[in-house]
């Protein structure tokens, strides 16, 4: 008797994003659509999916994350891991996205979580287009500028083209 197996179809992929922070501890935009000036924050996500979830890395800068600040240091670097739970719906594949690592307000370091979802719509087998929101807390307490020892948190809305 022949049997025929399949081989695990976990495939890699490479999202360059630009985006932009709301909410939270994000001076400028209030909420999503209530936005004064977007301050446009860049990365990249990679990782690996299968047919229903996957690991990715992610990671984004925000050069003028506060705004104008007297001593100039107002970045934000993040760089999470992350668990992806996928819908496979054929070329559309919304997802949820969990993940823990650093946030990196003005260069001081802190462990915190990221928390969102989002769409990948493929217009072929290698390429696509991804969308996708997410939450990001600090799980200790920073003080920077008029933050004085808070959690910080902030939501950031992406845009990019995955390669896989």
């Amino acid at each position: 008797m022949a049997t025929m197996t399949v081989p695990a179809a976990a495939q890699g992929f490479f999202t360059p994003f630009v985006g932009y922070n709301f909410g939270g501890d994000s001076v400028n935009c209030i909420s999503l659509r209530n936005c004064d000036e977007r301050r446009t924050n860049l990365g990249i996500s990679f990782g690996k999916t299968g047919r229903f979830g996957g690991t990715e890395q992610d990671i984004g800068y925000a050069p003028n994350f506060f705004g104008d600040t007297p001593d100039g240091s107002n970045s934000m670097f993040t760089a999470m891991t992350n668990l992806l739970v996928i819908a496979p719906l054929g070329p559309v594949r919304p997802y949820g996205v969990l993940g823990i690592g650093l946030l990196r307000p003005s260069g001081k370091n802190a462990f915190g979580y990221d928390i969102g979802t989002g769409v990948n719509v493929f217009f072929t087998r290698r390429f696509g287009l991804r969308a996708d929101v997410r939450r990001m807390r600090s799980m200790q307490n920073i003080t920077l500028f008029v933050f004085s020892g808070d959690k910080l948190e902030f939501w950031r809305a992406s845009l990019g083209l995955t390669f896989r």
